[in-house]
């Protein structure tokens, strides 16, 4: 079973995770790398994130080094923008047609997750969604290691079970 962890990171929480996902099952990793990138601090981070949001923008992206349609199992993983998901997954999603696939979603966030899933969840329509889980701030605590790397792997045994 060929394993898979796509994300995006803009001040590294979400990274965190999926390298910790990634490790706990083996899998390899795709990062989402914008062509332009947005500030990682101050009022235009939240200007231009949101800005990108709202208007459903397909961001350019520096070309992918892998092929999400070549893995099993594929974890995908988001900050929380203007409560959905960072829009390069509009670029990602538009790009390739990803279906029957198992996804397991991950996002990270400061205030609340808001609506990430359910925007991501229609996003990816004919797939399978076989968990999800939320972070607030992962990088700041610590168990935080653990709770990721034990719900990675409670989702590739109940898999490799059915």
């Amino acid at each position: 079973m060929k394993k898979l962890v796509i994300y995006y990171s803009l001040e590294g929480n979400t990274r965190f995770v999926a390298q910790n996902i990634a490790d706990a099952i083996g899998g390899e990793i795709l990062e989402l790398k914008p062509k332009e990138s947005i500030p990682q601090k101050g009022v235009m981070k939240y200007l231009l994130g949101g800005k990108k949001v709202l208007f459903k923008e397909k961001p350019a992206l520096i070309s992918l080094d892998k092929d999400p349609n070549e893995y099993d199992v594929i974890f995908i993983g988001t900050p929380v923008w203007a409560s959905s998901y960072a829009p390069y997954f509009n670029t990602l999603l538009s790009s390739i047609e990803l279906k029957n696939k198992k996804i397991g979603l991950f996002c990270c966030y400061r205030g609340s997750a808001g609506k990430t899933f359910a925007h991501l969840e229609k996003q990816l329509e004919g797939n399978h969604i076989v968990g999800k889980m939320e972070f607030k701030e992962p990088i700041k605590v610590e168990e935080n290691k653990s709770k990721i790397r034990e719900w990675a792997n409670s989702i590739i045994e109940r898999i490799s079970v059915h």
